[in-house]
Order: structure tokens, then sequence, then C-alpha cells
């Protein structure tokens, strides 16, 4: 079976090693069939279907990506259509579901899609199979991420993977990378946090302001994923150090986007990405410059004096651009990959599990002990103890509040912040109500992503008959009262698409939102922040 056939690509992680490696093989053999003019060899890769059906629907302005998929598609001869999103519904408020479902009734298999909001093509990967049972259609409709604001470019990682395995002669073993530039807002270096690790060992010197610095999701994922990471604040800095990297990658600034503060020093922000020419004498020998394009007219980050010098990558790199958008519509097509032999990325599985609830032993007969704020002790009812241990009083009290209107834990009993007694000096949380029943399982994930930590202390007859601690839970979704913080999610309010919002839990205890993998802490991701 061949397993690239009608898959998606949404982020760069969306393929295995294997089968990047498998997709660079194939690049390489179709660029040699190209540069020999061999038509028979080219055949090779084509879909040669009229009713093959691909759409390009740019809703954000685009001119290389979109015409290097404009080339690799009338390579293939299939049907090419492009939406004109400047006239379309989506101007006027059409909800995208009913824009791409449309279109995919329309015998339209493969979607190119660009946008400013951020994880749109996971969400209509999402939607498109649910149409698709619903409906009948003997294909699923596929879609491939063009870029999604400053989320990710995965098309432009594959072309730029491609572009350094050829620089390093097609050794995986290490490569040592400088990214300079608008590293805040540029989705193709936010890519390389997990596109280079096809590489064994990386070294990646990340050179911006701090106005313009990696956002720190990135740059956590680097490390996680075993690179070395270095950080400097300009490239003088840089050359200066003298343990410079023989690959830069330099990126746009995106100034505009950023506010009146940071236009008032828009020249020094230029001055500290953009290349000098005083600075050639100090290049170590063999360096090569790359570039995602394009560069501004203006004020270029690679000056133009240097498009005649070895220092050029950003051509060929560009170049390569249309082979690797063929080489991916084939194979999604189907075209190509039945000889593929290696493993398959399979879709993360994120199991709705109970292991966040861990009971705790109970002492027999272990009476309800007497408060010191004089609280007698209850008979029947619950109590809800440890709530965010540690934090200052304000946010407690805050938390407790928002923890009683979310679970609706109205009525008798009460509520106060206290010293713990196990660690003197950290303070805690208190709820409790008589008579109130054990929680339901949906009940007690929320007030576990609400408080994770805190205890639940099911009381009968004045004996504490079950003890639960209550961690982080795997994944929450199905809860009106969250929401992704960022703005441009396509699951945000803001975007206007009623797309419930889902968040997984990560190593690191937080949660990371299913769309644009934005980062929340279990105090971010409620509609009440």
């Amino acid at each position: 079976m061949n397993t690239f056939k009608g898959r998606s690509f949404t982020v760069i992680d969306d393929f295995s090693f294997d089968e990047k490696m498998y997709l660079f093989q194939k690049a390489r053999e179709l660029k040699s069939y190209i540069k020999a003019d061999d038509k028979a060899g080219m055949d090779k890769f084509r879909i040669n279907d009229s009713d093959f059906g691909i759409y390009e629907v740019f809703i954000e302005d685009s001119t290389r990506t979109k015409e290097s998929f404009k080339n690799a598609a009338e390579f293939h001869r299939v049907k090419l259509s492009n939406l004109d999103t400047s006239h379309s519904s989506i101007n006027k408020q059409e909800s995208f579901a009913d824009t791409f479902n449309t279109l995919s009734g329309y015998y339209n298999k493969i979607f190119i899609v660009r946008s400013r909001q951020e994880g749109l093509c996971r969400w209509l990967e999402e939607n498109g199979r649910n149409y698709a049972q619903r409906n009948g259609l003997a294909t699923t409709p596929a879609f491939i991420n063009a870029g999604d604001g400053k989320h990710e470019h995965p098309t432009q990682e594959l072309l730029d993977d491609f572009t350094f395995l050829e620089h390093n002669g097609w050794n995986t073993d290490s490569i040592h990378i400088a990214l300079a530039g608008d590293l805040y807002h540029g989705r193709t270096v936010h890519s390389k946090a997990d596109g280079l690790k096809i590489f064994s060992k990386v070294k990646v010197d990340l050179i911006a302001p701090s106005e313009l610095a990696m956002p720190e999701f990135y740059v956590n994922k680097m490390v996680a994923n075993g690179f070395e990471v270095n950080f400097f604040s300009s490239i003088e800095e840089y050359i200066n150090s003298g343990r410079m990297a023989k690959i830069w990658y330099f990126t746009r600034p995106q100034l505009e986007r950023m506010g009146d503060a940071i236009l008032k020093k828009q020249d020094q922000l230029r001055d500290s990405i953009t290349f000098q020419k005083e600075y050639l004498e100090k290049l170590p020998e063999g360096t090569i410059f790359y570039h995602p394009l394009p560069r501004h007219k203006v004020y270029p980050s690679i000056p133009t004096f240097l498009d005649s010098t070895p220092l050029n990558g950003w051509e060929t790199q560009s170049a390569n651009g249309m082979i690797i958008r063929i080489i991916l519509l084939a194979l999604i097509s189907g075209k190509i990959g039945d000889d593929f032999k290696g493993e398959v990325k399979v879709p993360q599985c994120h199991e709705d599990s109970e292991d966040f609830i861990v009971p705790l032993p109970i002492h027999p007969n272990a009476p309800i002990k007497d408060c010191s704020e004089g609280v007698k002790p209850i008979a029947d009812g619950l109590v809800i103890d440890h709530i965010l241990r540690g934090r200052t009083e304000t946010e407690i009290r805050e938390q407790l509040i928002r923890i009683i209107r979310t679970l609706k834990l109205y009525g008798k009993g009460g509520e106060w912040v206290t010293a713990s007694r196990k660690e003197p000096g950290k303070m805690k949380g208190i709820i409790f109500r008589p008579g109130h029943d054990e929680f339901g399982i949906k009940s007690m994930k929320r007030l576990a992503a609400l408080a994770p930590g805190c205890t639940v202390n099911i009381i009968k007859d004045k004996h504490v008959i079950k003890k639960l601690r209550l961690l982080m839970p795997p994944a929450i979704y199905n809860f009106d009262d969250i929401e992704c913080s960022n703005p441009d999610c396509i699951s945000n309010h803001e975007q206007g698409e009623g797309i419930p919002a889902e968040f997984y839990r990560t190593d690191e205890d937080k949660f990371i939102c299913k769309y644009c993998e934005k980062i929340h802490t279990f105090m971010d991701i409620w509609k009440w922040n």
C-alpha cells in the first residue's frame, strides 16, 4: 500500500525521517532528469491525469510559493484551479469549512493553502475527512500547508533541507547553521525546530536583537530535540565571536507588523541583521548564504552586491522549490511511493485516559480533622485541598472563585487560603462543600485542568472514604469555556469559525494547542483570561 497517497502535509513533522529522505532521493532523481532534459525520466513522476484536481487557495498574498506550486502542478498535467480570494466569499465571512467542502465536492483532491490563520490546514484535514465520510466521497481531500501565519512553512523547510543536504554532500551526520533576521515572525525558521532533525547533530546560532528573537516555544523545541542553541544580538557580535557557521540562513524583517515603538528604531534593528561588506574578509572559507526570498528591495539583509559571489546559495535554493513540490504532489497523489521502505509517521494518538486521577491511601477510620479557622468537620460531602499550592494568596483566591463558578460549586460550605502544614510558608487553597456528591469524570477533568496537584476528599459519616490526587489531564476538549489564547489560531473566537479548542498535555506539564501549537499553562486556556 502506498502510505503517502491522500495524506495531508500540515507541519514539517508530518513525515518521518525515512519518508523525508525518500522524498529527497526522488527529488535528486527528478533534478537529474530535468538537467539532462530527459523527458522519459521526467514522465515517471507526472500524475498526467486531466481529471485530477489540485486547488491553490492563497488567502495570504504570495508570489514565489504560489508560482512554484503552480508550475509544479502544471508539470503534472492535472486540472489546476486557483481561488481568487480577493473576490471570493471568504471575504464575505463565509466559513472555511463551507468553502473547502464545496470545492472538495468538485472532484478536487489536493488543496494548497496559505493563510494568516495558524493551524488552518490541520483543521481542514479533520473537517475534510468528516465531510468525505458523510457524503461518500471516493477520495478524502488532502491539504498542504503553504505557510500559516507565524506558525510554519513546511514545504519551504523541505526545499531548505534538500538544499542543505546538497551542500553537505548528502551527509546527515551534522549541521552547523546560523539563522539571522526576523526570527520572531519567520515561519521558515520556526519549521527548522523540527525540520533539522534529519541531521544527527545540530548546532544552531540564532542571530537577532531581542525584539526579533526566536519565540521561546521554538527555542525550547530545538533544545528538546537535542540541538545546541546559541544566541547573538547582531551579525557584528556573531562575526566577532569567531565561532561562525558555514551555512547562514537569512529572513526578511517584518517590522511593519510590530507597531510604532519598533518602527522608531527600525534602522538600528535592520543594521543588526544586515550583512555588511566589511564582514566579508572575516567569513570562514566555504561559507554560503541562503534566503527563502523575497529580499526587501530597499533594505535587503543580503545586499545585492553579493549576488555574483560564491556566497550565493539562495538562487539554487529557490530553484529547488519547484522540484520538491513536484515530488510532494507526486507522493500525495500516489503517483510515486509504492517502493518506499521505512518508518511511516503515524499521527500522534492522544488517548483520553484517566491517568490524571491518582488514588491516595487512606488510614482506616481516619476522622475529619478540625480546621484551624474554626470550621467544623462535615459529615458528608467533599473537600478540595492543596489548590494552587505555592502560589500567591491573590492568585489562589482568584482561582478559588473560578473553580466555584466553573464547577458550579455553589451552596453551603466555605473556601479559604491557608498555609500548608507540610510546607510552612507556602499557601494553598481549600474548598469544602457539605452534602455535595462526588464529581463525575468530566468535572474531575475540568478541576484537574483548573488546579493540577489538588486533592479531592470524598467524605461519608465524618470519614474520608476516597482520596484522589488530580494531575494535569492528557487532553482537554469539548469544554465551552476553554480557548487558545493565540488570536491568529483558527480555533480562537476572533476567527469566527466556531472550532472547539483542543489541548494536549506536554512533557513539561503544559498544554499545547492542537492547531497552532501554542504552549499554554493550565491558567491560560480558560476564556476568563
